[in-house]
């Protein structure tokens, strides 16, 4: 019997499942209640005790609800019903069929890397691509697909909460050292990008990918880390000169703190500075909003960056009197 073996067999108290997997306590009560799951057993002070596999698929009911579905429809599902329900919206959201992360066996060598807590071994691996490849590479062809993987890993409990943070640690330190490294543009006639997520949002990977792509498309960026006021976003997009907000969402956004945050944030930021949008949230598929350009996939950063200057030279030209 290995060490993930003697894991499942653990139970958690309920203030350790409230910490463990976000759902408040008296919500758990009322589930068990009105769903009959989850279904507790009791310790020698008849306190409520959790077994893992009901802790895993508390997670995944989470990962659902997060993604805006009704704790009413999802509860009383199987994990493996919940799983496929979560791994299809996953697919939609991160479009995986671009990346085919499902298909990839060297990507899933991280995985057990990881799961071996051979943390020397994933960073050396993960730099030795970094390498070899580019950041561009790094980023769209292994970064990308191998989070999806690593965030589904860990709802479906194969990954415990430590490896997670081992892994973006990890990577995250990589990309940073590799964004440091790039040639900073000297014409000064590239879009100045402010780069951070809303309160709500603690994922920085996604903004890190995000700033890599745009570093190489030579564009000025300014990250504020993660979740950051919008009223401060606001207040530093014009201290500095920003022309561009770049804001990352994941998958786990609550929907209505992201199109009231944006729509707030458009409020406060003068008509010169454009917002572009991506990750995995739901509700940037789901409801446009003016003024916000959405980017689908990582592709659509350089895009983005091209029609910026093509409407810059159009500007100018248009200033000077050019038709």
């Amino acid at each position: 019997m290995n060490s993930r073996d003697d894991h499942s067999q653990m139970t958690l108290s309920i203030a350790a499942v409230e910490r463990d997997t976000g759902i408040g306590k008296d919500t758990l009560r009322v589930w068990e209640r009105r769903y009959g799951f989850p279904t507790p057993g009791r310790d020698a002070n008849d306190e409520r005790i959790y077994p893992m596999a009901q802790v895993e698929k508390l997670r995944v009911i989470k990962r659902l609800m997060d993604q805006g579905h009704r704790p009413g429809r999802i509860v009383a599902l199987s994990i493996d019903a919940l799983q496929h329900l979560s791994r299809g919206e996953a697919t939609l959201q991160a479009g995986h069929t671009e990346h085919g992360a499902h298909d990839r066996e060297d990507l899933l060598a991280y995985i057990a890397m990881l799961q071996m807590q051979d943390h020397e071994g994933i960073r050396r691996e993960l730099l030795k691509t970094l390498s070899q490849n580019g950041l561009q590479h790094f980023v769209t062809q292994v970064v990308a697909p191998l989070t999806f993987m690593v965030g589904d890993a860990w709802a479906r409990g194969d990954l415990a909460v430590h490896e997670e943070h081992l892994y973006t640690e990890c990577v995250g330190a990589l990309m940073r050292q590799a964004i440091v490294s790039i040639p900073k543009p000297s014409g000064g006639g590239e879009p100045a990008v402010l780069l951070t997520t809303f309160p709500q949002e603690a994922h920085g990977l996604g903004l890190l990918m995000v700033e890599s792509l745009l570093t190489l498309q030579g564009c000025r960026c300014v990250s504020l880390g993660t979740q950051t006021p919008v009223r401060d976003i606001a207040q530093a997009a014009m201290a500095h000169a920003a022309d561009v907000v770049a804001l990352s969402f994941s998958v786990n956004m609550n929907p209505n703190h992201v199109v009231d945050g944006l729509m707030e944030l458009n409020l406060l930021l003068p008509d010169s500075v454009e917002v572009w949008v991506g990750g995995g949230a739901p509700a940037l598929r789901r409801r446009q909003i003016e003024r916000v350009m959405v980017m689908h996939d990582l592709n659509s950063i350089a895009e983005a960056v091209n029609h910026w200057r093509r409407q810059k030279i159009k500007s100018e030209n248009k200033a000077d009197g050019w038709s």
